[in-house]
């Protein structure tokens, strides 16, 4: 399987569906619903997200939206939101950036709305973008980077199947010029393949328990 050559000629939908969440891409006027989102949950972001420090205006979140908007038409970056299908809610923000599309690799980003934390929606987004790079965007590896003190984000990834392939020493230089690490996990086709093959035969086995 080859690269993608030409991406921003690559058609493919621009949402779909987990068991409970819709991941759709970004459209103008999301700013509003997202800057809502960051105020209930900046205490939890802050430490961890660049962009979440300073709070950022409902002006702003529109203005980097908009942006996304952007980056999702020329295939730069791919920031979907995810909503809660039972009631329309914005869950939060799943990601794929860092694209390689000679690869095509992938990494993601992700973040969840602090009312609707710990009901994994975290890991359902991640499993669900996963599925959706490698079955659509035919995607040869994902990547997933954290602050190793990040210890929430790390579980979502081990818990969504991915591997831990190493910590990179002072990876990124924070606002109060310290270094920080960062644990990198990947995924490549072969072991989502395997991971796939292994849920159908569950689920085979599970119908056959049952007739």
């Amino acid at each position: 399987m080859t690269g993608i050559d030409r991406p921003i000629l690559f058609d493919f939908p621009a949402q779909f569906e987990t068991a409970r969440l819709l991941l759709c891409a970004p459209k103008l006027g999301d700013g509003k619903m997202i800057n809502e989102a960051i105020v209930e949950s900046h205490a939890e972001l802050k430490p961890w997200l660049t962009w979440a420090n300073p709070l950022p205006s409902p002006e702003l979140s529109e203005e980097m939206n908009r942006l996304s908007v952007t980056h999702y038409i020329q295939r730069k970056v791919m920031r979907m939101n995810v909503i809660q299908k039972s009631d329309g809610l914005f869950v939060g923000v799943t990601s794929l950036h860092h694209i390689d599309w000679s690869v095509p690799a992938f990494e993601i980003g992700y973040w969840v709305r602090t009312s609707l934390a710990g009901k994994g929606y975290a890991k359902e987004s991640v499993q669900g973008i996963t599925d959706f790079a490698f079955s659509t965007l035919k995607a040869e590896r994902m990547e997933i980077r954290c602050d190793p003190r990040n210890d929430r984000s790390a579980a979502v990834a081990q818990r969504a199947g991915y591997t831990l392939e190493g910590r990179f020493r002072h990876d990124m230089r924070e606002k109060d010029d310290t270094l920080s690490d960062a644990f990198v996990f990947g995924m490549i086709r072969p072991e989502w393949e395997a991971l796939h093959s292994n849920a159908q035969a569950t689920k085979v086995t599970a119908a056959d328990a049952g007739s």
